[in-house]
């Protein structure tokens, strides 16, 4: 079959009314290509769709002439101001893996499915050389297709010395460029094998396919797999790395809408809602092989859904998403309760403390081989508009804990490093699980002393709550029944009401309803903040402050949408300040008084502390007025008639030489900052 039938051939297959629609709309938009789908292909003319896909180098450039010559047909006045224009073949039978991409595809086209992990920034590159002659002046142009510079071998002038001794200059401004991109696509975490490290494939974007996708996003690129040689200093070896020159690149949708829903779902969905216990079914399908919990997986569904997040017309940005922290006891299934969530949100990331970075995290700067610096982003961006589960948040270092403030509060990640200064999204839940600082969650100490967290990461977290592991004859006898039946049978004994497949697909579903709160719930939010602040008036601790009654609209939006409602109405309300109330009892409590007090999170000391701190530093004052400094003896017996025994003077000294706002001239004595 000779090349000009194949390329009359395939100009019939752009004149079908498809395509001749899809050309006349790229030269409306100054388009440079077209989307071809490899079905279309197959039913058209299926021996040619054969040779693209074993000698794409040849029959991409036969297809893309053929499709320039049909537009020259559609719009010969577009088609004259473009040089170029290209057919991008999309949607190919199968997916490549990353890791199994072999030398025996090498020069065949294949599709790739990943997560983009680094883009670099987009350069020009040389598509078409325009070369002078040193001695004669005379310019050539030349095609570069390969990996190297291409120059002529000859003057084409034979009385010239330059077609004995070649000798030429590129001329940039008659040259032709395009744009040029390198991209990191890395396999995704739901297709890693257990115990391999993900494997990332080098993919070059050329002309109008570049900045397409950002990293984080989840892409399908089909392209020509190629090799360069590696720069392998003493190795003998012809080694080669393999690369995909990109044909076409397409955002795999990374919003919970990628998961696709059909008629008969949503049918399903809508009657599953009218359920009056519908939130009851939805949290018992919550990690069925978890027994009980059940107002933490009440907190873990709301989280899954999420509020509405809004952006107000000053630009101000509030977010949606909520933040729930879980303190526990050794084997109370933290981390059982984290992967499960990992793997059911349509975007979970999960990490363990101990094994992250600030950069992992949130997104680090690297030096590229050319010389470039490029961005990769960390696990709160590749996590976006999905769950970044944190386990072991108490065992991070404090240094790279911090860059996490901003994620949680803001929802964004913002790098100012190596000349690059970026902002990228990371519109995240978070659920994150720590240990208490003792082993074991002592009863007796405030919250703040119980975990190893400063108190500006505890502040984020809309709900905090511990689980104990107290020996109780019941609950220890239906634990112990429900975790032999998981063995004997490898399921639970009672099966979820919601299949987990389904539960999935349903929560993505709810993401899709903006429910909003009708002036009723309000109403009830409003009443529950303002009693829970008048509390101040009787034991002078503030119970609750504005970030909570924010977390409270969140909440009630979210139980409004995992039933599928248009409108929150004052049941939601209702539930969203049971949880409120469930995680203030269990986390904002003066110990000492049992008095609500929300500054044992905000501050990390309960009033009854910041009362007696501020007892101490009075005595040392008046007795630094009289003799210049309090002596240590004086000062004690002088506090033990305040009514405050002999260690907890030594706890708040020590405190208040740790914060500084103490210090001891010499042995013995103590004078105020």
């Amino acid at each position: 079959m000779s090349t000009l039938p194949l390329e009359e051939r395939l100009v019939l297959f752009f004149k079908s009314e498809k395509y001749r629609e899809m050309l006349r709309e790229a030269s409306v938009k100054k388009r440079r290509s077209i989307p071809v789908e490899f079905n279309d292909l197959i039913k058209f003319d299926e021996e040619f769709a054969k040779r693209l896909i074993d000698n794409p180098n040849v029959m991409l450039n036969i297809l893309s002439r053929a499709c320039f010559r049909q537009l020259q047909i559609e719009d010969p006045q577009y088609a004259s101001t473009v040089r170029s224009f290209t057919a991008r073949v999309t949607s190919l039978p199968a997916v490549t893996q990353i890791r199994e991409v072999r030398s025996e595809h090498l020069r065949k086209l294949v599709m790739v499915d990943g997560m983009v992990s680094k883009a670099s920034v987009v350069k020009p590159i040389l598509k078409t050389g325009a070369f002078r002659c040193r001695y004669c002046g005379d310019t050539q142009l030349i095609e570069q297709t390969g990996q190297r510079l291409v120059t002529p071998e000859s003057c084409r002038d034979k009385t010239c010395r330059g077609s004995k001794r070649p000798s030429f200059e590129l001329v940039p401004e008659e040259s032709v460029y395009m744009d040029y991109q390198i991209l990191g696509v890395q396999e995704k975490p739901e297709d890693l094998p257990p115990g391999q490290l993900p494997r990332v494939l080098e993919v070059r974007a050329r002309d109008d396919i570049v900045d397409l996708v950002r990293p984080g996003d989840r892409v399908i690129v089909v392209g020509v797999v190629d090799s360069v040689q590696e720069r392998s200093g003493d190795s003998p070896l012809k080694t080669f790395r393999i690369i995909l020159e990109a044909v076409s690149i397409e955002p795999a949708s990374k919003e919970p809408q990628a998961i696709y829903i059909s008629p008969e779902d949503e049918k399903l969905f809508r009657k599953m809602a009218e359920d009056p216990f519908i939130h009851r079914r939805l949290v018992e399908s919550i990690a069925p092989s978890i027994y009980g919990l059940d107002h933490i997986k009440e907190a873990i569904l709301l989280l899954l859904v999420g509020g509405r997040s809004k952006v107000f017309p000053d630009g101000l940005r509030v977010r949606g998403d909520m933040n729930v922290l879980l303190v526990g006891d050794p084997g109370t299934a933290k981390s059982q309760l984290l992967q499960y969530v990992a793997s059911i949100a349509p975007r979970g990331i999960y990490t363990s403390g101990r094994g992250s970075t600030a950069a992992g995290l949130t997104a680090a700067v690297l030096r590229e081989k050319e010389g470039g610096m490029v961005l990769e982003a960390g696990a709160m961006v590749l996590a976006d508009m999905g769950v970044c589960c944190i386990d072991e948040i108490d065992k991070m270092r404090p240094e790279d804990r911090v860059a996490i403030h901003e994620a949680m509060a803001q929802q964004t990640v913002s790098v100012a490093k190596g000349g690059i200064v970026a902002t990228l999204n990371a519109r995240t839940a978070v659920l994150a699980a720590a240990n208490p600082a003792f082993g074991r969650y002592d009863p007796y100490r405030n919250f703040a002393e119980n975990v190893n967290l400063p108190i500006t990461i505890l502040s984020r977290f809309d709900l905090i709550f511990v689980l104990r592991d107290e020996p109780n004859p019941d609950t220890d006898k239906k634990i112990s029944s429900h975790i032999a039946a998981l063995h004997r049978l490898g399921e639970p004994e009672r099966a979820p009401p919601i299949p987990p497949e389904t539960l999935r697909k349903y929560i993505a579903y709810a993401k899709r309803f903006e429910p909003v709160i009708t002036a009723k719930a309000l109403k009830v939010l409003e009443d529950f903040y303002l009693k829970m602040r008048s509390l101040y008036e009787k034991t002078s601790t503030v119970s609750i402050t504005a970030r909570q009654f924010e977390s409270l609209i969140r909440m009630t939006e979210a139980h409004a949408r995992a039933a599928l409602k248009t409108q929150a109405d004052e049941d939601d309300a209702a539930a969203a300040i049971l949880l409120m109330r469930r995680s203030l009892q269990e986390v904002g409590v003066d110990i000492e008084t049992g008095a609500p007090d929300i500054d044992t999170i905000m501050t990390g000391k309960p009033k009854s502390l910041r009362e007696k701190m501020k007892l101490v530093i009075e005595t040392i004052k008046k007795f630094e007025e009289r003799s210049g400094y309090a002596a240590e003896q004086e000062l004690r017996s002088a506090l033990q008639q305040e009514g405050l025994d002999d260690d907890e003077i030594t706890r708040i000294l020590t405190r208040l030489i740790t914060e500084g706002r103490v210090f001891m001239p010499r042995t013995g004595a103590y004078k105020a900052t």
